[in-house]
């Protein structure tokens, strides 16, 4: 029985990690040490986005990514970050301002909001924003294997609780047992 529940709780886990959290928020898996896509698409065409802005409520004024005035900011972009986040495409074709984070890392965990802002808008300082973001992407990486080991991790703690629980068991019978065989000595009557 516990073979088939095990089984249901890992692919229910593997599923509902591509399940969308609410509108425009979405979680996603990654292998630790491969490329992972947070996917974000502006509303309106490339040609009137002037700046795409990567961020992670945890790093405080530093980014993930910042491009603006058509070129990318490595002046207030976290050190953990440099070298190895890019735009999937760089044309913004379509709106597309996707992130690729290279060789991700246990570290890289996190909620990441994507902000585009567009020629002509009111831009103010990033304290004061005035657009949501347009995309939040709850990022979870995971060692190679990592539902595999989710798997084996669940199968070994369930023999040896079966295994104690056993131990405890049989533990308790002999102690019956020797409870119910025990007879008192007999004591001699004075004659």
């Amino acid at each position: 029985m516990f073979p088939v529940t095990a089984s249901l709780c890992s692919t229910l886990l593997f599923l509902g990690v591509f399940v969308f959290v609410s509108a425009g928020q979405k979680t996603i898996t990654a292998v630790s040490g491969q490329d992972a896509t947070l996917p974000c698409r502006a509303p309106n065409s490339s040609s009137s986005i002037s700046v795409v802005e990567w961020s992670r409520a945890d790093l405080g004024d530093e980014y993930v990514l910042l491009y603006r005035d058509e070129l990318f900011d490595p002046e207030n972009q976290h050190p953990s970050f440099k070298n190895r986040v890019d735009l999937k495409d760089r044309q913004m074709k379509d709106g597309d301002v996707s992130l690729i984070l290279k060789d991700v890392m246990i570290n890289d965990n996190g909620t990441y909001e994507c902000q585009v802002f567009m020629t002509g808008t009111n831009m103010r300082k990033r304290a004061n924003l005035v657009n949501e973001p347009i995309s939040i992407i709850n990022l979870r990486v995971v060692p190679p294997g990592g539902s595999v080991g989710l798997i084996v991790g669940l199968s070994v703690s369930a023999v040896l609780l079966v295994a104690v629980v056993g131990f405890l068991i049989c533990k308790k019978h002999k102690q019956q047992q020797s409870q119910d065989s025990y007879q008192p000595p007999v004591q001699l009557q004075p004659l």
